[in-house]
């Protein structure tokens, strides 16, 4: 499984936007050995969980059938550097959605004070040329997500609660029987 740099969602509304939170942690290697003697959580890895947040977003729309990536960071801004310790709260919002891919402008706030500000666009991968290239083990990802909460926290936008897909709920339990 690649590395996830959120923790958990605490809002999810699908197709509109999204928050999450991710613990920085002086136990995490990153934190000491990106910048050895500047002990801080790197500028990259909080796009890449902004990224992360909007990218789920975006994939929940087709139920994760689509395979999002990210395409292009448009702009970013740091005002101040992320520490052990500090809890960042990733907000994502999504924009104009095209066929190929959406954009989307995401905040990280320490507390209440603004940390970044980010405008990203996700392009999804053409089946044409990208046909049989799976991203993410089906029960594997859907084990992730359920750990993130995204089903606990997240709704439609007429507030009914999102569901787990059928084919991800099948490939999980596929994998609970071979694995039993």
């Amino acid at each position: 499984m690649r590395w996830f740099w959120v923790d958990r969602f605490t809002e999810f509304v699908s197709g509109q936007s999204a928050s999450s939170e991710k613990s920085v942690s002086l136990s995490e290697e990153v934190v000491d050995d990106y910048a050895p003697g500047r002990t801080h959580f790197p500028s990259s890895l909080i796009v890449e969980g902004l990224a992360q947040t909007g990218g789920l977003l975006l994939g929940q729309m087709s139920d994760f059938k689509d395979r999002v990536v990210l395409a292009k960071i448009s702009k970013s801004k740091f005002y101040f550097e992320a520490y052990p310790g500090d809890t960042l709260t990733y907000q994502i919002t999504l924009g104009p959605q095209e066929g190929i891919g959406a954009v989307a402008t995401g905040t990280s706030h320490v507390g209440g004070r603004l940390q970044a500000e980010i405008e990203l666009m996700f392009a999804k991968l053409d089946d044409e040329r990208f046909n049989n290239v799976e991203l993410f083990e089906p029960a594997e990802f859907c084990r992730m997500i359920r750990l993130l909460r995204i089903f606990e926290v997240g709704v439609n936008p007429d507030g009914s609660p999102i569901q787990v897909p059928e084919h991800m709920s099948e490939a999980e339990k596929a994998f609970l029987r071979i694995g039993v």
